[in-house]
């Protein structure tokens, strides 16, 4: 890495330093003696990396409906719609890399959201069509796999992102606008960067190095050739590249990667069991702390690691294994990145003192879903609900110790959607009747009612509506 740097200050600095230097020094000026040294190029890195940077084609078929067909006076003057095509096949172009020389390929999980056929071009120009092995929208990452067992690709070697600082040189490697595999070249603008919104998992590193639609799912690199992030998302008012970049970084990737190798259809990940906020000025100065940082434990549910590890309401965590947490992003980062079955080392501020706990790295623990679409005539009518469990409730981003069951998704132009219901709703009594399960509440909807009486829990908050029978 020290030579990594040298090249990098050599780069960026060059037109500067004369200006930096005494007067006496800077005429000492001297004239190459070889083309060797007049040459500075990323070529070398280019060509160990850019082979398994490959262009990602996926194909979804959407329903096409004209609302005019959906009036009735319109139908009956100018007919049905006959054989007008009512699916059409929409398209989407991305990058994505090979990690594994068996064909794994790591992209963008909006990349290929919703595919029916998918497809890669290599960087040699050949063509093979690839499955989609894994998706988590959580990280919006997914992994295929090319559907070629006999054939060895060339892969991608992982560096440490963790290693990374800012200033540091980055090259972007993709397909912007779907002209051809580019190479673009940047710094490492900030690492970090957690108020982004675009996914669960926010700690992203953020770059210079010009990324355009297309570039998403691919590679940035460091000057080793080695990769450090998947290019996601950009910061645009135009559209293209205004040199605000941000790349999931290499650790997460590892995560998502190793799942997939190891024949998973899903990510796991530690679970910690514990409701965690920001810790913003007004509380810092509530706890006497000298500035707002860490993650402050709002919550703990029974039997999870967290309680087994003593942790407490009020605590404060501050960093993990010794990496500084700065707020409850970089704590989902931090732990979330941790393998499974080993432990954490968790420092916290505690009434004032620095401690630190010892926490298991398991996962959730997962209950059957029993997944239920609602078809009685309810408020809950259209509504898909299932069981809550620890696992569930970790990959929805609710109360670790809510109770009840929670609403998965809400059918477009439904009853449910019509008064308000939303995805993550979770029910936690109905005509003062508690609800333990899906099927139970299936069972309670069925009977009629005059009134009903819906208590849920929406982020955080819970609230009870009426609403007539």
């Amino acid at each position: 890495m020290t030579g990594c740097r040298t090249l990098t200050l050599f780069a960026t600095l060059a037109l500067s330093a004369l200006a930096l230097l005494p007067p006496a020094q800077a005429q000492d000026r001297k004239v190459p003696r070889s083309a060797a040294e007049l040459k500075l190029s990323f070529a070398p890195v280019v060509r160990r990396a850019a082979p398994p940077v490959v262009n990602v084609y996926a194909a979804r078929t959407v329903e096409v409906r004209n609302p005019l067909f959906d009036d009735p006076m319109f139908r009956r003057f100018f007919g049905a719609p006959g054989n007008i095509p009512r699916e059409q096949m929409q398209r989407s172009l991305g990058s994505g890399v090979i990690v594994d020389p068996g064909g794994l390929i790591i992209t963008n999980n909006h990349v290929v959201e919703g595919a029916t056929e998918v497809k890669v071009s290599l960087a040699d120009k050949r063509e093979f069509e690839a499955e989609i092995v894994l998706k988590d929208a959580r990280t919006d990452l997914a992994v295929l796999r090319i559907k070629e067992p006999k054939e060895r690709f060339p892969a991608i070697e992982f560096g440490n992102s963790d290693e990374l600082e800012v200033g540091d040189v980055v090259l972007a490697i993709g397909n912007p606008f779907g002209v051809g595999q580019t190479v673009t070249h940047g710094i490492v603008s900030a690492l970090a960067r957690t108020q982004i919104g675009i996914t669960d998992y926010q700690f992203f590193i953020q770059t210079d190095a010009a990324i355009n639609p297309g570039n998403s799912g691919g590679a940035l690199v460091d000057l080793t050739g080695k990769l450090v992030g998947i290019n996601t998302a950009i910061f645009s008012r135009s559209g293209g590249s205004q040199g605000i970049g941000f790349a999931i970084p290499a650790e997460m990737v590892k995560v998502v990667v190793a799942s997939a190798l190891g024949g998973g259809s899903a990510v796991k990940r530690p679970w910690l069991g514990a409701k965690l906020q920001n810790v913003t000025p007004e509380i810092a100065e509530g706890l006497g702390l000298k500035r707002a940082s860490g993650a402050l434990v709002a919550g703990i549910s029974a039997s999870s690691p967290a309680a087994r590890a003593g942790l407490k309401i009020g605590d404060v965590i501050v960093s993990i294994d010794g990496q500084v947490v700065e707020d409850q992003n970089g704590f989902d980062y931090r732990f979330g990145t941790r393998p499974l079955g080993g432990q954490a080392q968790v420092g916290l501020l505690r009434n004032g003192r620095e401690t630190s706990i010892v926490v298991a790295l398991q996962s959730a623990p997962e209950l059957p879903r029993e997944e239920v679409v609602i078809k009685s005539r309810s408020p809950l009518s259209g509504a898909k609900v299932g069981n809550l469990s620890p696992a569930l409730a970790e990959e929805m981003r609710l109360d670790p110790s809510a109770e009840g069951v929670v609403v998965l998704d809400i059918g477009r132009g439904s009853i449910a959607q019509r008064l308000g219901f939303r995805k993550g709703d979770v029910v936690v009594a109905i005509n003062d009747k508690r609800v333990a399960s899906s099927k139970e509440l299936e069972r309670i909807t069925r009977d009629p009612a005059r009134l009903w009486e819906i208590t849920i829990l929406r982020a955080g908050r819970q609230v009870t509506a009426r609403f007539p029978g």
